[in-house]
């Protein structure tokens, strides 16, 4: 699925790309199924700006000021209507290979949604209940960084260690049996904040260079032996597939909207001003397996997340950490109420839960070896993510 409806004019997103004459991977935009070089285009602007589309990742354009980048988009719309320059630079996307965007140096994965938090706890403890931090702000850990890779990178079934299946108390070693895919975005740092200097709401935009869509696999079974009292390591940090685009927020400005009303006031860092402080993106996950027809599991909106990406700028940098340009701030799972809005196969452990039903007829309870997941995100009139895509592979080896 090509996706050429989700970048019309409207979107004008960034990415990486390679091809034949452009066999170091440089920034691109798209439109359609068309992948220009920002660096074939002659753009009249900053060469400030035009430096950075030598760079084998977007972390030098998206340092920028916001300032840059709104003036490099609106070039980028006007020249991409002349039929000339699109005939004379544009490359078919099936000829060019997508490239990770950003350099990550730091990876936060936060958990914006009650329900996802509600729906977790209820499948894992057998209880439905908040953390006590959770309506008081983004609560989050330290995700791995070296581990994100971009869309179509096949991911290992993790080796670790979990209770046995069938003996609540015997742990043992071996793959995982209990995979599971999370339905995420995530926020790519642009511009960096000064370490000691927390980051006002008010300007949290003004640090986003875009966003993207985020799968965040897990290994349930490792995950919840290792969770107390730290949290997930290695049920989590074996893989995170990033979508190719970046999509910036001017395009998704159109479809911002408020975000759910909070149980009671937030702390004055959190107090937004800005009314309409999120956005309206559907999104979706479909999975395949044995190669067959791709079976939506899941469909969810980014404005059912109880926090925003602007509260995670504030709450990341609130006490004086710095961001840094190509961090990410993802969003946990994007869930709401009901089996089908569920962003992960986890939820659906909760009492009367159902697992959804494959097209080969087999019930989805974990993730098997071979089965592909697809996440796709759109927010409408032509500005949409793509997909984000990945194939989940064998252990590579099983030591003793």
């Amino acid at each position: 699925m090509g996706y050429a409806e989700h970048f019309s004019i409207a979107n004008i997103p960034f990415g990486i790309a390679s091809r034949g004459s452009h066999s170091k991977p440089a920034p691109v935009t798209r439109l359609e199924d068309t992948v220009f070089f920002l660096a074939d285009l002659d753009l009249p602007i900053d060469p400030a700006i035009t430096q950075t589309f030598s760079h084998p990742t977007l972390n030098a354009l998206a340092a920028l000021p916001k300032s840059n980048l709104r003036h490099l988009r609106a070039t980028l719309q006007t020249v991409l209507t002349e039929p000339g320059v699109v005939s004379a630079h544009g490359v078919p996307l099936a000829q060019v290979q997508m490239h990770l965007p950003v350099s990550v140096g730091g990876f936060t994965d936060f958990s914006c949604s009650t329900e996802h938090l509600l729906n977790a706890s209820e499948a894992m403890a057998g209880v439905r209940s908040l953390p006590p931090a959770a309506l008081h702000f983004p609560v989050g850990y330290g995700a791995r960084a070296s581990s994100v890779v971009v869309s179509g990178t096949p991911i290992a079934r993790p080796l670790g260690q979990y209770y046995a299946p069938d003996d609540g108390e015997e742990v043992v070693f071996g793959p995982s049996q209990a995979m599971d895919y999370e339905l995420e975005m995530g926020a790519i740092v642009g511009p960096p904040s000064t370490l000691g200097e927390p980051v006002a709401i008010g300007d949290a935009d003004e640090h986003i260079f875009g966003v993207v869509l985020l799968n965040d696999w897990s290994a349930r079974d490792i995950q919840k032996l290792e969770m107390r009292p730290l949290g997930p390591l290695n049920g989590k940090s074996f893989g995170t597939t990033m979508s190719p685009w970046v999509v910036t927020l001017e395009a998704l400005a159109p479809f911002a909207c408020a975000p759910p009303p909070k149980e009671f006031e937030p702390k004055p860092y959190l107090q937004d001003k800005k009314a309409e402080s999120t956005y309206d993106v559907a999104l979706e996950v479909d999975v395949s397996r044995g190669g067959g027809r791709a079976t939506s599991v899941c469909t969810a909106r980014q404005k059912w997340m109880y926090w925003t990406f602007r509260d995670l700028v504030a709450q990341q940098t609130v006490n004086g950490c710095s961001l840094s340009t190509g961090d990410v701030l993802g969003t946990g799972t994007v869930s709401g109420v009901g089996d089908g809005h569920h962003g992960c196969l986890l939820e659906l452990k909760k009492a009367g839960g159902v697992a959804p039903v494959l097209a080969g007829g087999e019930p989805l309870v974990w993730l098997r070896d071979g089965d592909e997941v697809r996440l796709s995100g759109y927010a409408g009139a032509g500005v949409g993510f793509g997909e984000c895509t990945g194939v989940l592979k064998p252990s590579r080896a099983l030591y003793t």
